[in-house]
């Protein structure tokens, strides 16, 4: 997908390599829909003079446009910083960055919103790209000073100020890093005023961005906004192994996407009896190893008796048992209160569309030759020596005996009923011939001498 200013004609990108960071507005990061752009205000209202300005990769801030500019999504604005200025791209005006503020009210109050100056000119353009360009080399450098003075840390964005005035490094650690000589050689190098900033391996991987295990891009870089924490005991409601390689995100921590789904799950779980429980039989006790809630069954397996295998039950029928034990009656074995499943493949050969995924088992099984031998180079089948075969008899060349191997009498085409003698002092073999048509009896003369 691409936006109508870097495209090279039928919707494939012409290869900006922005990342995400394109400023016609049209493939951002977090990109926002104004919803409420076609509603008119109502009479004498005064439109919301707040509006969103997104920078490099995810960050984004709230300017007020004092001066009552007409700004709609996607111009480019130069916005006041705490030393000079900086340029930014407007992502959300009017009504819905008035609801972004009452939703972020917490940490924004809008009586100090810094101001827009303008809207940015061809020499605040140039300027801002000519600082996005020096960015990769300022922090290849960077990193190798922070190596040389042997910090635990990782220098993994570093962003210009679009008027060349400051640079931001942003880093992760896991602990307190004191890095004043690494900004004084910094400062001495580079000519601009530094400032660093640590941030969390979630922020980084949502400003850097990437591609997830599930093949889409990743949610802290596209829409997620808030970073909720995640435990592993969202895993175990949903009955997933912890394995922390299969478990864990591009940033290291666990994958947010556990959240999604676990307040189903938790909802689905209330139905079914608590897993600790044993299960008493006159066989002996069961405990539970897994759940299916899907399925809605329950996997038992008795005490010192693993190799037997494991039982599953429904729900209902170990809420039965567990009354049972209860007022103290054992029944005999669970295998008593296991119920048939009657699903078939069939009942989910149409589901959303989709057909059965063992339709093609019996596609690929070799099926049997009955009563129709295959006589082909590649047969299986053996030939029967005394079967007669109806191959036709090749007409240019002579017909010649295969025990003498003599030739014989060839009937013309076209003359029914005339020969041609292609010998007429030899007559034809009599004897009879080996079981084994195919190969030749080697020429012998004395065979010859009685011949004649």
């Amino acid at each position: 997908m691409s936006c109508s200013n870097c495209s090279s004609g039928g919707g494939t990108p012409r290869g900006c390599k922005n990342n995400g960071n394109c400023n016609s507005g049209g493939c951002n990061k977090l990109e926002v829909h104004d919803w409420l752009a076609n509603m008119s205000l109502p009479g004498n209202q005064a439109p919301y003079d707040i509006v969103e300005v997104r920078f490099k990769n995810s960050r984004k801030n709230f300017f007020r446009n004092s001066k009552g500019l007409s700004l709609q999504a996607g111009d480019v604005v130069a916005v006041e910083e705490t030393s000079g200025h900086d340029l930014g791209v407007v992502s959300i005006v009017g009504e819905l960055a008035r609801i972004q503020v009452k939703k972020k009210d917490a940490g924004f109050k809008p009586m100090e919103a810094k101001k827009i100056y303008r809207i940015a000119t061809q020499d605040d353009i140039d300027k801002w790209i000519k600082a996005r360009s020096l960015e990769p080399d300022l922090m290849q450098r960077s990193r190798t000073m922070a190596i040389h003075l042997e910090l635990e840390m990782k220098i993994s964005d570093v962003e210009y100020q679009a008027d060349l005035t400051k640079a931001t490094f942003y880093y992760t650690a896991e602990g307190r890093v004191d890095f004043r000589q690494l900004i004084k050689n910094m400062a001495e190098d580079f000519k601009v005023r530094i400032e660093m900033r640590q941030i969390g391996s979630r922020q980084e991987a949502s400003r850097l961005g990437g591609i997830g295990s599930c093949g889409r891009e990743l949610c802290c870089s596209t829409w997620l906004t808030d970073f909720r924490s995640v435990s592993t005991s969202a895993a175990r409601y949903q009955q997933l192994s912890l394995n922390p390689q299969k478990m864990a995100g591009q940033c290291g921590k666990l994958k947010c996407c556990l959240n999604y789904e676990l307040d189903m799950y938790i909802d689905a779980m209330k139905s079914f009896p608590k897993s600790e429980t044993k299960l008493r039989t006159d066989k002996g006790s069961a405990y539970h190893i897994k759940t299916d809630v899907f399925k809605r069954q329950m996997w038992y397996v008795y005490e010192g008796d693993q190799g037997s295998g494991l039982i599953s039950l429904a729900p209902e029928r170990v809420r039965e048992i567990i009354e049972m034990n209860i007022a103290g009656n054992k029944p005999k074995e669970l295998a008593d209160f296991v119920v048939a499943s009657v699903v078939k493949d069939s009942d989910y050969s149409n589901l959303d569309g989709q057909e059965s995924l063992t339709r093609f088992e019996n596609s690929f099984k070799k099926k049997k030759n009955k009563g129709k031998p295959n006589n082909g180079p590649n047969s299986s089948l053996k030939m029967n020596p005394n079967q007669k075969t109806n191959f036709p008899k090749p007409q240019n060349s002579p017909q010649r005996d295969t025990v003498n191997n003599n030739p014989r009498s060839e009937t013309i085409p076209g003359q029914a009923g005339e020969t041609n003698a292609v010998s007429n002092n030899l007559k034809p073999n009599n004897k009879k011939r080996r079981k084994n048509n195919n190969r030749p009896r080697p020429n012998n003369p004395a065979n010859n001498e009685n011949n004649n």
